[in-house]
Protein backbone atom coordinates (compact mmCIF):
# COMPACT_ATOMS: atom_id res chain seq x y z
CA UNK A 1 0.00 0.00 0.00
CA UNK A 2 1.49 3.14 -0.92
CA UNK A 3 1.12 5.88 2.31
CA UNK A 4 2.50 9.54 1.80
CA UNK A 5 2.85 10.66 5.41
CA UNK A 6 2.94 14.25 6.79
CA UNK A 7 4.40 15.63 10.06
CA UNK A 8 2.19 18.83 10.70
CA UNK A 9 1.81 21.15 13.72
CA UNK A 10 -0.72 20.85 16.35
CA UNK A 11 -2.85 23.29 15.21
CA UNK A 12 -3.03 21.86 11.24
CA UNK A 13 -3.75 18.75 12.66
CA UNK A 14 -6.47 19.83 15.30
CA UNK A 15 -8.22 21.43 12.47
CA UNK A 16 -8.02 19.11 9.92
CA UNK A 17 -9.31 16.47 12.29
CA UNK A 18 -12.17 18.62 13.12
CA UNK A 19 -12.42 19.59 9.65
CA UNK A 20 -12.45 23.17 9.49
CA UNK A 21 -9.04 22.97 7.37
CA UNK A 22 -9.81 21.16 3.64
CA UNK A 23 -5.97 21.48 2.28
CA UNK A 24 -2.58 20.90 3.68
CA UNK A 25 0.02 22.42 1.96
CA UNK A 26 3.76 22.20 0.49
CA UNK A 27 5.79 24.25 -1.08
CA UNK A 28 6.79 24.28 -4.96
CA UNK A 29 9.75 22.56 -4.38
CA UNK A 30 12.08 19.60 -6.10
CA UNK A 31 11.50 17.94 -2.87
CA UNK A 32 7.99 18.16 -2.72
CA UNK A 33 7.67 17.86 -6.75
CA UNK A 34 9.26 14.41 -6.89
CA UNK A 35 6.81 13.18 -4.08
CA UNK A 36 3.57 14.41 -5.43
CA UNK A 37 3.69 15.20 -9.42
CA UNK A 38 2.81 12.05 -11.55
CA UNK A 39 2.51 9.91 -7.87
CA UNK A 40 -1.27 8.36 -6.71
CA UNK A 41 -1.46 7.13 -3.38
CA UNK A 42 -3.78 4.74 -1.76
CA UNK A 43 -4.04 6.75 1.64
CA UNK A 44 -1.90 9.43 3.38
CA UNK A 45 -1.56 9.78 6.88
CA UNK A 46 -1.16 12.96 8.84
CA UNK A 47 0.55 12.77 11.97
CA UNK A 48 0.50 15.54 15.08
CA UNK A 49 4.19 16.04 15.48
CA UNK A 50 6.41 12.91 15.65
CA UNK A 51 4.53 10.41 17.93
CA UNK A 52 5.16 7.22 18.58
CA UNK A 53 3.87 4.05 16.08
CA UNK A 54 0.76 3.28 18.37
CA UNK A 55 -0.18 6.65 19.27
CA UNK A 56 -3.45 6.99 17.05
CA UNK A 57 -4.76 9.97 18.97
CA UNK A 58 -1.81 11.68 17.04
CA UNK A 59 -2.71 10.11 13.90
CA UNK A 60 -5.26 10.43 11.24
CA UNK A 61 -5.24 8.07 8.08
CA UNK A 62 -7.44 8.80 5.16
CA UNK A 63 -7.92 8.03 1.24
CA UNK A 64 -6.01 10.21 -0.74
CA UNK A 65 -7.52 12.42 -3.13
CA UNK A 66 -4.67 14.38 -4.90
CA UNK A 67 -3.66 17.67 -4.72
CA UNK A 68 -2.78 20.15 -6.86
CA UNK A 69 -0.72 23.21 -7.72
CA UNK A 70 -2.18 27.00 -7.01
CA UNK A 71 -0.80 30.30 -6.03
CA UNK A 72 -1.22 31.14 -2.08
CA UNK A 73 -0.39 33.55 0.52
CA UNK A 74 -0.64 32.52 3.67
CA UNK A 75 1.57 34.17 7.02
CA UNK A 76 3.77 30.34 7.26
CA UNK A 77 5.29 31.05 3.69
CA UNK A 78 5.96 34.58 3.53
CA UNK A 79 3.87 38.01 2.70
CA UNK A 80 4.23 37.09 -0.43
CA UNK A 81 2.14 35.10 -2.91
CA UNK A 82 4.00 31.07 -3.74
CA UNK A 83 3.28 28.16 -5.49
CA UNK A 84 2.43 25.32 -3.83
CA UNK A 85 0.81 21.62 -3.66
CA UNK A 86 -2.52 21.73 -2.19
CA UNK A 87 -3.06 18.27 -0.84
CA UNK A 88 -6.70 17.38 -0.46
CA UNK A 89 -7.29 16.12 3.32
CA UNK A 90 -11.24 16.35 3.52
CA UNK A 91 -13.20 13.99 5.02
Amino acid sequence: MRTLTLALKAVYFDDIKAGRKLFEYRLDTPYWRKRLEGHVYDQIVLTRGYPRRDDAGRRLTLPWQGCHLENLTHEHFGPDPVLVFAINVKH
